[in-house]
């Protein structure tokens, strides 16, 4: 017989999505900016309502692979679905300016642990434009977190490397893309963009899945947890 849901199965999550809004913090360097709009509504003589969205995968909450660095590499449609479906740790992060492998090291961190991030950024969302000095992942600590072979990092922004280093339409990878690619080379799946505000450090269940793109690189995504008990 099919278990029904209770009123406390469904409070026992929290979500971790930021919505997708009209007024959605996202990457200055974008070149189309999300745009989310009403194309039917009864305000207009329509019988229902129905949203356009215009945004690219690494708006808002996402899950990122490989793919966007390697053509080759496996893409967000063909991601095993249990990836981001388990245990995971939540990591607050004290130092405002960057994670480093000195913070990391006191955390002993285990192959195969999915790794979300809690860092200063968790209040920059309230902020109503992006904030460019964010808190970012060295480029060492991700080479720390590849070689621990975790399989999952989660951040709390848009950015994962520093913002500072940005630049496009060079031949080789920047900083800020260089942090990613490390991680991604490596196996390591990246959830972006995740809403740590109101979350405690410890130790959780989560379950996230993002839309399933034809070969995309990346793609939105509904991420939840539940403390493990």
């Amino acid at each position: 017989m099919k278990k029904m849901l209770t009123n406390s199965d469904s409070t026992d999550w929290i979500d971790i999505t930021y919505a997708l809004s009209p007024n959605m913090q996202y990457l200055p360097t974008d070149n189309i900016p999300p745009h989310l709009d009403w194309v039917i509504d009864p305000a207009i003589g329509s019988a229902c309502y129905m949203y356009q969205y215009c945004i690219n995968g690494h708006n808002g909450t996402h899950v990122e692979t490989a793919r966007h660095f390697d053509p080759n590499k496996t893409s967000v449609d063909k991601m095993p679905l249990t990836t981001i479906i388990g245990p995971a740790r939540v990591i607050e992060i004290k130092d405002s300016v960057s994670i480093k492998p000195e913070e990391l090291e006191a955390h002993n961190i285990q192959p195969g642990e999915r790794i979300l991030f809690k860092t200063i950024n968790s209040s920059y969302y309230k902020m109503e434009h992006f904030v460019d000095y964010y808190c970012y992942l060295t480029l060492e600590a991700a080479r720390f977190l590849a070689e621990k072979e975790v399989s999952v990092v989660g951040f709390d922004y848009l950015g994962l490397g520093p913002y500072s280093t940005v630049s496009f339409g060079e031949k080789e990878l920047n900083p800020f893309d260089k942090v990613r690619a490390t991680l991604l080379d490596s196996g390591v799946w990246l959830l972006g963009a995740i809403d740590l505000y109101s979350v405690e450090p410890g130790q959780y269940e989560i379950f996230c899945l993002p839309i399933k793109i034809l070969d995309g690189d990346s793609a939105p995504a509904r991420a939840v947890l539940r403390p493990l008990k």
